[in-house]
């Protein structure tokens, strides 16, 4: 068992698309991070039941449950990470409508790559420095 690899903040990755989860895990393995991959929704919440996340990447249209729905099981378990709704969707209603469900953010996938060292500094920075 290694201390520094428990000490790393776990970032979800919530997504139905294999190619997207696939990346995300590189990058976020290259950021020193511990990913854990989830392809819907369902898997986040038996996740987040079983081991402490400290944050949630969300896409937003998956099939079965989608994004908002995962925010209102989350709330309602009392999750206390920070969740970034991801999706493809620019839409002003969807981004209000994720923000007032308790997501921190709404980020567009033609932008996570570029933003997401930023958005891991931003909800992760303690964590990250006392890893």
């Amino acid at each position: 068992m290694s201390d520094s690899a428990s000490e790393r903040p776990t970032v979800a990755v919530v997504d139905d698309d294999p190619r997207i989860r696939a990346l995300l895990d590189d990058e976020l393995c290259d950021e020193g991070f511990k990913p854990c991959l989830c392809a819907s929704g369902a898997e986040l919440l038996e996740l987040v039941d079983r081991e402490p996340i400290d944050l949630i990447l969300l896409d937003l249209m998956m099939p079965g449950m989608d994004g908002l729905q995962c925010l209102q099981h989350l709330k309602k378990r009392l999750f206390s990470g920070a969740v970034v709704i991801v999706t493809a969707l620019s839409d002003d209603a969807k981004r209000r409508e994720a923000l007032e469900s308790g997501a921190n953010d709404y980020v567009l996938k033609p932008d996570l790559f570029d933003s997401l060292p930023g958005l891991v500094d931003q909800y992760l920075r303690v964590k990250r420095d006392c890893g």
